[in-house]
């Protein structure tokens, strides 16, 4: 125990050229100019997808000098979560937060919905091209506000470029890292499996590791990989192709070839490819786990082997009661922020697939922990490779893995370049330097 003990408490050893980061976002204390009129967005996709919605709504209201209503969540058929903002967020906080930098009122006023019959969907909307520049709200879009007064952009998932002004970077920083806070029935909940995570983990210093793994069925059918199921599985994927993407996998001329995806990483890590992994990095049977998941394909057959190799793996279904997961349990944008918030403070993150998820928590990450993700991110190419060959011994693989897990440890630094995401790499945006002496002296 204790030799399991130094290791997860040891697992993070780079520094940025001995420099630590600290958060660092200005918030204004002045009265707002004169809005120019009213912003009303539609936040489509998952949690985190609407999360990037709501932060560059954020950033356009304020580089605008508009007022930005509270964002409309948009119903998806593979999401399937009505939830609204006040059900995920803080709506009072975030508001609050805001109000010296960004007005937010939850309701376009009444004197300007009678001009559209009360009916948003009558409002000017803008089909905002992907990435926009900041230079095409300021050219395209202020004119049409100043002049209607109120207008819709819909869709808005990623509709402003990364490469914005410091300006506009500050209020991505404030909307994300401050202003967003999850509502307090998803809060407690989350902070309690924490507590909970942190107490079974006592004698590891209250460290414990997270892993966010997608090998549920949607992840597996889009992936279009093979793995072990046989028969029944090829039927279920494409059952499942069909139900969420109707006719995408069978148009005529489209070659699915699930070799190549493996080769080349896009096909998800399984739980046993996961607990081998996890193994081979030098974690043991003691060692504590929170898994971040949605429903685990054939999960009784899957699971199996990750659950042999860590007993002690545990999950928000396992750790809290049917009676306190009820009302989140058929919202999977609710469930997805209590994964969220546990897997935000464990000591290690692996992150087994891309997707907002992950990006948003190694940002998250980075912003808690001096700029330092702690965050694995596997090598699935090279994983692929090591894991198709049958010569290699557990001894070569084991030091690929050391390997792979040092790597992860050097790039948990890392500053945003122009095209970066600043939600993955919030340094130097949202965060400042911190020397020796004053890491030290704290």
């Amino acid at each position: 125990m204790q030799l399991y003990s130094f290791k997860i408490s040891t697992i993070w050893k780079r520094s940025y050229k001995g420099v630590e980061w600290k958060p660092c976002v200005n918030m204004s204390t002045g009265v707002l100019p004169v809005s120019n009129g009213f912003i009303f967005i539609e936040a489509n996709g998952g949690l985190n997808q609407q999360r990037t919605s709501i932060c560059n709504a954020v950033a356009v209201a304020g580089y605008l000098n508009a007022t930005l209503v509270i964002p409309n969540f948009h119903y998806h058929s593979i999401w399937k979560d009505p939830s609204k903002f006040g059900d995920i967020y803080d709506e009072e906080y975030f508001i609050d937060t805001l109000a010296n930098d960004v007005r937010v009122v939850d309701t376009v006023p009444e004197y300007l919905m009678e001009r559209f019959d009360y009916n948003l969907t009558n409002v000017y909307n803008f089909r905002v091209k992907a990435w926009a520049p900041t230079s095409y709200y300021r050219d395209s879009v202020l004119p049409k506000l100043l002049e209607e007064k109120v207008i819709r952009i819909s869709p808005f998932a990623n509709r402003l470029s990364f490469d914005a002004p410091r300006a506009v970077q500050r209020f991505r920083c404030l909307a994300n890292n401050v202003a967003l806070r999850f509502s307090k029935p998803i809060l407690t909940q989350g902070e309690t499996l924490v507590n909970k995570m942190k107490g079974l983990s006592a004698n590891n210093a209250g460290k414990y590791v997270s892993v966010h793994l997608r090998f549920e069925e949607d992840m597996v059918a889009f992936s279009c990989c093979v793995f072990d199921g046989g028969d029944q599985e090829k039927q279920d994927m494409i059952a499942a192709r069909e139900r969420g993407w109707k006719g995408k996998f069978t148009k005529p001329g489209r070659v699915i070839r699930p070799g190549a995806n493996r080769l080349n990483g896009k096909c998800p890590l399984t739980p046993l490819e996961v607990g081998l992994m996890l193994r081979g990095m030098g974690f043991n049977k003691s060692t504590y786990i929170f898994l971040a998941a949605g429903p685990i394909y054939s999960a009784n057959r899957t699971m199996a082997p990750l659950l042999e190799m860590f007993p002690n793996l545990q999950t928000k279904e396992m750790l809290a009661s049917e009676e306190d997961l009820a009302p989140f349990k058929n919202f999977s944008s609710r469930m997805a922020a209590i994964d969220y918030t546990v897997c935000l403070h464990s000591e290690v993150f692996v992150t087994t697939q891309g997707g907002n998820f992950p990006h948003f928590l190694m940002g998250h990450r980075r912003y808690l922990f001096g700029g330092h993700s702690k965050t694995i991110q596997p090598d699935k190419r090279k994983l692929a490779v090591l894991f198709d060959n049958p010569k290699l011994g557990w001894k070569s693989f084991k030091r690929q893995m050391l390997s792979m897990r040092s790597h992860s440890d050097s790039k948990g630094f890392e500053l945003k370049r122009s095209s970066d995401s600043i939600y993955i790499f919030p340094c130097p945006d949202c965060m400042c330097r911190k020397n020796k002496t004053t890491a030290s002296a704290t």
